[in-house]
């Protein structure tokens, strides 16, 4: 029997599952396995950039993980990190009666990952704040301080600038889900094809009673029903630009409904770029163990793509010269794991030629739902310093006005363990851990955690109890702090290092924006006595990591965060000059966007079911040719939707066994 050839083009998070996938997934029960690979066959891995996989750093290469980038300071990995990409997970709960069941929540494939890796001890919480601080039209005020007597600058209507700027978003879930009813990933996928409006609306409004979601843009319907000024608060307070588009208003509420301030993260204490690395040596382990050859092919991207009778044939370029053909080669089984802006740039390459073979990605039906991907520009800066100037300390030369409010303490499983290590008493750590409204909650003061432990185990803690806890269970959270300047989020890792060292290094990520935000820092990337050197479609700066920025970003970085923590009219300079500043801009090729979202009027769950098997979309057509990754997904924007892509097509179309049990929580939508 002739050896099979596995070519995956992207070494990201979708493309580097499905070759971890390959080697150790089994059939399913009924299923032979015939399509998965065996002793002999071909798993190779091409990657446009040259990811650094290895502890063995190679020259060139760059943190590893498509977008993910931990950046350390100094590029030592033994120093406090930042992440200028995807940073955190939802942890799923796998310790309760039931973790299969459908109301469980987290994201259970990244779960499982990190736990087959091994890596969930390096698993910690990655809190976000309870009080944030905003910035919004130069007015300085915490969430908790937002009320009818000091209510945000804002002229919305029915006071609702009294309240969370969030409450935008519950009001237009309202339109459309019953108080109180909670939504499984079964139920929300029902909702992007069903959903609509359900309550009878003035005649005034543009929309009404009985409308479909997935048809209305969430802009529109935002603005209809909030209003210019709610729409603004709710835009401005929220910190994502990219969350208030003109995306599928269907998509934006069940989104919306999760991403708020409260919701629980973990991450892992190596930087969330490890995860990857892991994964990339267990696929050389597991390849060697299995007698699999298994290549990485970097610094080469697809350049066309093609079905020839039962084989794929595809040319690929070199990145010193990407737009031209450098070599050919042939395939059983071709993934595209890669976003929408360098799927046409492969689709580009066949669109004017006369070809043999089914050129899957310029049929007219697979176009259309290519469109249904909206590409969201993001901006990442991060900055490092001597100091934690963000928070008040009395030992801070400086020390912020309005300082963000990010001290926590947790009760962890780790937390319990070091607590029975230092003499806690047995019995309090075992009631400790049967009361599952303290576990896992941040509190934001000290007294708070010392009285719900107290009720907890229905005693009094001693003074030496007391201090043993909060020692323990400190934990600061990310923020954000939240402006309506360019710098638009501020998120504070801190002293993250694992070895801690004399002279503690302090990282912020400066800048979190997105959409429009983007081209402002993109103007300040050359200086003011420089010009553009390439044009903006080779400019290939997220394929080289982490870049040094400018004086004047720097400069205009120390103005806005002045003016959030120390008052608008603060001068840039009480803001400390940064021991180091780097930036990535996903918005540049090949990603051109940092995440993407579903356009309105289309069927989200025929275009996430269709796409990943594009052929399915073209009449008497079969072709071996997938697209996997988070921009056709069920979980936009995360690892987690990359990951599942990868899993629905071993699954649906090799007979895999699913890595989870997938009865309550279908790894795309099914269409119903």
């Amino acid at each position: 029997m002739k050896n099979k050839t596995y070519s995956i083009f992207g070494a990201g998070a979708s493309g580097l599952y499905t070759a971890w996938r390959l080697l150790w997934g089994e059939p399913a029960p009924g299923q032979d396995g015939a399509n998965l690979p065996v002793s002999g066959d071909v798993i190779e891995l091409y990657d446009w950039g040259h990811y650094d996989f290895s502890d063995q750093k190679e020259a060139g290469a760059r943190v590893p993980g498509a977008r993910v980038c931990t950046w350390h300071f100094n590029d030592d990995e033994t120093n406090s990190y930042l992440e200028l990409g995807g940073m955190r997970y939802s942890e799923w709960n796998v310790n309760v009666p039931d973790p299969n069941a459908a109301n469980n929540p987290g994201q259970r494939v990244v779960t499982n990952v990190i736990q087959r890796l091994g890596l969930d001890r390096y698993s910690v919480p990655f809190n976000v704040s309870l009080n944030t601080l905003f910035c919004l039209r130069s007015k300085n005020i915490y969430l908790k301080d937002i009320n009818s007597t000091n209510p945000a600058p804002y002229n919305v209507n029915n006071f609702g600038a009294a309240v969370s700027p969030d409450n935008g978003f519950g009001v237009i879930e309202s339109l459309a889900i019953p108080q109180g009813q909670a939504n499984t990933r079964q139920d929300w996928c029902k909702f992007y094809q069903d959903g609509e409006i359900i309550v009878e609306l003035p005649e005034s409004s543009v929309y009404q009673k009985g409308d479909k979601l997935k048809n209305i843009g969430y802009w529109d319907l935002m603005f209809d029903q909030l209003g210019a000024e709610g729409f603004a608060y709710t835009a401005d307070g929220n910190g994502y630009t990219s969350n208030v588009i003109n995306w599928n208003a269907a998509v934006a509420i069940q989104s919306n409904d999760e991403f708020t301030p409260g919701s629980q993260y973990k991450t892992l204490t190596k930087g969330y770029s490890y995860m990857f690395n892991a994964m990339y040596d267990d696929i050389v382990k597991l390849a060697a163990k299995k007698g699999v050859i298994f290549k990485y092919v970097y610094n080469t991207r697809l350049h066309s793509i093609l079905q020839k009778g039962a084989e794929v044939h595809f040319t690929v370029a070199t990145r010193e010269n990407p737009n031209k053909k450098a070599a050919s080669g042939v395939c059983n089984f071709a993934w595209m794991a890669m976003p929408p802006y360098a799927l046409d740039l492969v689709a580009q390459a066949t669109r004017y030629t006369d070809h043999d073979g089914i050129d899957v990605l310029n049929h007219e039906k697979v176009q259309n739902y290519l469109s249904s991907a909206i590409q969201q520009p993001s901006y990442k800066i991060g900055m490092f310093f001597d100091s934690p100037w963000w928070i008040k300390d009395p030992n801070n030369t400086v020390s912020a006005t309005y300082p963000a409010k990010i001290l926590a303490w947790e009760l962890t499983d780790s937390v319990l363990a070091a607590l029975e290590k230092g003499g806690f008493p047995e019995t309090y750590i075992e009631k400790m851990a049967k009361c599952p409204s303290i576990l896992q909650t941040p509190f934001t003061s000290t007294r708070e955690i010392i009285n719900n432990v107290q009720q907890c185990i229905g005693e009094r803690l001693t003074i030496r109890q007391e201090n043993a806890l909060l020692a323990a269970s400190q934990r600061n959270t990310i923020g954000p702090s939240v402006t309506d300047t360019p710098i638009r989020q501020v998120v504070y890792f801190g002293n993250n290092a694992i070895e801690k060292k004399e002279k503690p290094i302090y990282g912020i990520l400066a800048s979190y924006d997105d959409e429009q935000f983007t081209s402002f820092w993109e103007e300040l990337e050359y200086g003011n006595n420089d010009a553009e050197k390439v044009p903006f479609s080779e400019n290939y700066q997220p394929l080289n990591g982490p870049k040094k920025a400018t004086g004047v970003m720097i400069k205009m970085l120390r103005q806005q965060l002045a003016a959030l923590h120390f008052g608008p009219q603060a001068d840039y300079s009480i803001v400390p000059a940064p021991l180091e500043c780097k930036y990535m801009d996903w918005s540049l090729p090949p990603f051109n966007a940092g995440y993407h979202a579903y356009a309105a009027h289309y069927d989200v769950c025929d275009v996430q079911q269709k796409i990943r098997k594009p052929s399915q979309l073209i009449d008497g057509a079969d072709a071996n040719i997938f697209i996997v990754g988070e921009a056709f997904s069920n979980d936009q924007a995360w690892v987690e939707g990359a990951y599942c892509t990868a899993e629905s097509v071993l699954k649906d179309f090799f007979g895999m066994a699913p890595i989870i049990d997938d009865t309550y929580y279908p790894f795309i939508c099914p269409c119903c």
